[in-house]
C-alpha cells in the first residue's frame, strides 16, 4: 500500500518546523493574503521561502492555503503571488474557489491543486468532475463517514485528504455566515470569531427559557479520529489532516508525534490493539483544551457530539519547558520557561526522537549559577538536571497526580 501522508498545520515559520520535526510528511500554512486564517501571524514570501528549504531537507512538502471565497476585489495581485509560490518551491495550494483553480493551472502549472473542505465535497460524482477541471486532489467535507470515505475512494481517480483531528463548526464545512452577521467579521474570507461559541441566554419572547448558570452555545466537540486511523490506512485516503493553524508549538507536537508513532506502529505490525489505540487517545489528551470525538466519522450524530453549555475541558498537562540545547557531560538541559513548574515536580519529556519519560524536577539554576526553587518567568532561560539525554526541541510538561 502507498504510505499515508500526514499533514500538519502552523500559523508561523517556527511552529511548522515543529510540526516537520515532530514527523509531519507536509505542512499546510496561509499567506498574508487569500487564508482563511487572517489571525494566525501567517508567512511572508520570505518566510515561506525558508519554510520550503527546510522542508525540503526533510523530505517534507509545504502546502499554502489560498481558500478563502473571492469576491471581485480579492482577485488582485492573484497571479503574481500563484507564480512567486510556484518559483520558490512551495508543492501545492488549497483553495476553493473554481476560477482559481483555472488560474492556478495556467499561470502555475506546477503548483498542486487541492480542493478545501470548504467546497464541501462528499460525493465521488463531484470529485470526478473536480479532476476534469484540474483538481490533483480534494479534501473531504468533515460531514463524510467512514462508510462513505470507503464508497467515495472506490470510485474516484482523485486523492483524497481526510480530517482526522482538531476544531469542528457548527455549520456545513465552515461555511458559516454567524460571524460576518453579529461581528462584520466574515468567517468565509479569513476573520471567523467563533460566534457558535460564545455564550447565549435563549429567550421565549421575554421568557428566559435557558439555564441561567450554563448558559447556551452551539458548537461541536473537537475531531478525534484515533479509532478510525487503521481503517482510513486499510482504505488508501492520500493524506491524513490535523486542524489546527491558530494553535501552539505544543499542541502541534504532542499532536503530530501521536498520529505519527500510531501511524507507523500500523504500518509496521499490520494490526494494532484496543489497549494501544487507547493509549494513543490518552496521548492526545494531554494537548486537548476542548472534548473530543469522532465527529461523522461513525455516520451517528447525537446532541452528545454538541457542547450546549460547555467550551473547556481543561488541559490536564501543562506545558512547562522547550529544550534549546544539552550538555551530555553535566546532564544539564538549557530550557526556556513556558509555564510555571517548580522543584519537587513530577515532569515528563517528550520529543521527535525520545520516548516519553516521566522524573521528578530535583536541581534547577539560572546563569549566575544560583538554584532556582520556581520557574515562574516565561521565556527566562533556566538549567535543568535531567536523568536521560535530551536535544534541542524536545519539550517538557508537568504531570499531574491524578494522571498517572
Amino acid at each position: 500500500m502507498n504510505k499515508v501522508e500526514l499533514l500538519a498545520p502552523a500559523k508561523d515559520l517556527s511552529k511548522a518546523k515543529v510540526a516537520i520535526d515532530y514527523g509531519a510528511d507536509a505542512v499546510y500554512v496561509g499567506g498574508k493574503s487569500f487564508s482563511l486564517r487572517s489571525r494566525a501571524s501567517n508567512f511572508s514570501i520570505e518566510d515561506l521561502k525558508e519554510l520550503s528549504i527546510y522542508a525540503k531537507k526533510h523530505n517534507c512538502k509545504v502546502y499554502v492555503t489560498t481558500n478563502i471565497i473571492f469576491h471581485d476585489e480579492d482577485y488582485v495581485g492573484i497571479k503574481e503571488y500563484l507564480k512567486t509560490l510556484e518559483d520558490i518551491g512551495i508543492d501545492g495550494i488549497i483553495l476553493s474557489s473554481f476560477a482559481l483553480l483555472s488560474i492556478a493551472k495556467e499561470v502555475a502549472p506546477k503548483l498542486e491543486r487541492h480542493i478545501s473542505t470548504q467546497l464541501s465535497s462528499n460525493n465521488s460524482n463531484a470529485i470526478n468532475i473536480l479532476k476534469l477541471w484540474g483538481a490533483d486532489r480534494v479534501v473531504l467535507a468533515r460531514e463524510a463517514s467512514i462508510k462513505e470515505i470507503r464508497e467515495i475512494n472506490n470510485k474516484v481517480k482523485l486523492p483524497l485528504e481526510v480530517f482526522i483531528h482538531g476544531g469542528m463548526c457548527s455549520n456545513y464545512s465552515g461555511r458559516c455566515t454567524l460571524s460576518n452577521r453579529m461581528t462584520t467579521r466574515d468567517a468565509n474570507r479569513g476573520g471567523c470569531a467563533h460566534s457558535c461559541r460564545w455564550k447565549y441566554k435563549l429567550f421565549d419572547n421575554d421568557e428566559l427559557i435557558s439555564d441561567e448558570l450554563c448558559p447556551l452555545s452551539m458548537s461541536s466537540k473537537d475531531l478525534r479520529a484515533v479509532d478510525y486511523i487503521p481503517e482510513l490506512l486499510d482504505i488508501g485516503v492520500a493524506s491524513l489532516k490535523i486542524e489546527g493553524r491558530m494553535k501552539s508549538e505544543y499542541y502541534i507536537a504532542q499532536v503530530v508525534k501521536t498520529y505519527r508513532s500510531l501511524i507507523d506502529e500500523y504500518y509496521e505490525k499490520g494490526s494494532i490493539s484496543k489497549e494501544r489505540l487507547d493509549y494513543y487517545k490518552n496521548e492526545l489528551i494531554k494537548a486537548e483544551n476542548r472534548p473530543s470525538d469522532d465527529g461523522f466519522l461513525s455516520g451517528k450524530m447525537s446532541k452528545d457530539k454538541n457542547l450546549y453549555g460547555i467550551n473547556g475541558a481543561g488541559v490536564t498537562h501543562d506545558y512547562v519547558a522547550y529544550v534549546k540545547a544539552y550538555d551530555h557531560n553535566r546532564n544539564l538541559a538549557l530550557i526556556e520557561v513556558k509555564n510555571k513548574f517548580k522543584i519537587g515536580d513530577k515532569l515528563e519529556i517528550f520529543g521527535p526522537s525520545v520516548d516519553n519519560y516521566i522524573f521528578e524536577n530535583a536541581l534547577m539554576f539560572n546563569n549566575e549559577r544560583n538554584k532556582v526553587e520556581d520557574a515562574n518567568k516565561p521565556t527566562e532561560l533556566l538549567y535543568l538536571r535531567t536523568p536521560i539525554p535530551l536535544s534541542k526541541g524536545d519539550m517538557i510538561r508537568k504531570v499531574h497526580d491524578d494522571d498517572n
